[in-house]
């Protein structure tokens, strides 16, 4: 290979990674323009979301003040399989609470761990149930998610004292599905659990919401 060759051969190496470098540099510009035009819709719809969700359990003739507006970090989250930080939020009606939309997690379905959302007005009493998040068999546990069947709408009215909690096959009030009763147990068990711990700590949710409201009345002062 001549001097010549070879120095033709480095220059087109250079050039095409100074090429590529450029390439890069401008897709990478590219990528982060789209990020900032899009992140105000992306949050937006993030919000929505959350507040689709939040709605499903704690219907809106309980709160008149945005249910994300008043959240809470759960004290003893471990009592409802959660980890810490984990935030509920509060329904507030006419400046007064009216409820809460607790998450609580099942460790014992089928296939794994059932996520979901429960909300309880301050009687004690739920009014609206939600999985979130599950890996149960489709066809049988699946029902528990409510684009399957409204099996969870059996739980709206139901407190501590009206229902014996547990799935009929096990002496309680609870249907279970044809072919599937791990499933609806653990749920049956997870809504139960979250309305105890409402009235467990029903006094730190109140003092904790109490904190918050405190804080945000200081800071638009």
């Amino acid at each position: 290979m001549t001097e010549n060759t070879e120095s033709g051969l480095w220059q087109n190496i250079r050039n095409n990674a100074l090429n590529l470098g450029l390439i890069a540099i401008l897709a990478a510009a590219a990528l982060a323009a789209v990020y900032v035009a899009t992140k105000p819709s992306i949050i937006a719809n993030q919000r929505a979301a959350q507040l689709a969700a939040l709605t499903q359990v704690m219907p809106t003739e309980y709160f008149d003040e945005e249910l994300l507006k008043h959240p809470i970090t759960l004290p003893a989250p471990e009592q409802l399989n959660l980890e810490p930080a984990t935030i509920a939020y509060a329904a507030m009606l006419k400046g007064q609470l009216n409820g809460w939309v607790l998450p609580v997690i099942s460790l014992d379905g089928y296939s794994g761990r059932i996520h979901m959302l429960v909300g309880i007005d301050i009687h004690g009493q739920v009014t609206g149930v939600r999985i979130t998040s599950h890996k149960e068999t489709p066809g049988l546990g699946d029902k528990v998610d409510y684009q399957k069947s409204t099996w969870v709408d059996g739980f709206v009215g139901s407190s501590l004292s009206s229902h014996r909690w547990a799935v009929k096959k096990d002496q309680g009030d609870f249907d279970q599905f044809t072919g599937a009763t791990i499933t609806p147990r653990a749920v049956v068990q997870a809504v139960q659990s979250s309305l105890i711990y409402y009235k467990q700590y029903q006094d730190e949710l109140l003092a904790a919401l109490n904190t918050n409201v405190n804080i945000a009345s200081a800071e638009d002062e």
